[in-house]
């Protein structure tokens, strides 16, 4: 039951626990029990809205960075990734295979923010030795949700 409840709540975390219990065929009771086992265990570790904010007058930046890293002995990349992943910008931070060792997210109201935290805060932290900033310049897809659907313009011709 646990990972198909933990399938269908990543998909729609808002499904009512009475539809849950009918789906997986278990008491509703079963249901709340478990997510509150999973909750307590760190695999539930939270519950989010996907938004689609180019739909909106907010204006945000968002940026991916890779990170180059000294590691550190004894611990590997975890006391940096905890450092970097501290800073309220930051909103994910991956340790990755290729050229860098560190992908960061984050997001601001401008390039220009964006871009000072990368050299201020970022790029001055001592085991850090080089980064990669790239600016998502348009969402289609995010976390498994289309946001964008992309139609074909081009005008059909027949001979």
């Amino acid at each position: 039951m646990r990972e198909e409840l933990l399938s269908i709540i990543e998909k729609n975390s808002r499904i009512d626990t009475k539809e849950l219990a009918v789906i997986l065929g278990v008491e509703e009771i079963d249901v709340v029990n478990e997510m509150a086992a999973m909750e307590a265990e760190g695999l539930i570790c939270g519950y989010h809205t996907l938004i689609n904010w180019d739909k909106t007058s907010r204006e945000r930046v968002s940026a991916l960075i890779e990170v180059r890293v000294t590691p550190q002995r004894g611990q590997g990349f975890d006391s940096v990734a905890e450092r970097i992943y501290r800073y309220p910008e930051v909103h994910a931070v991956y340790l990755i295979s290729g050229g860098y060792d560190l992908l960061v997210t984050l997001e601001g109201k401008t390039l220009k923010e964006v871009s000072a935290f990368v050299s201020q805060k970022l790029s001055t932290l001592d085991s850090v030795l080089s980064t990669a900033t790239h600016f998502i310049l348009k969402k289609y897809k995010d976390h498994g949700t289309i946001l964008e659907k992309v139609e074909d313009e081009r005008e059909l011709i027949t001979p």
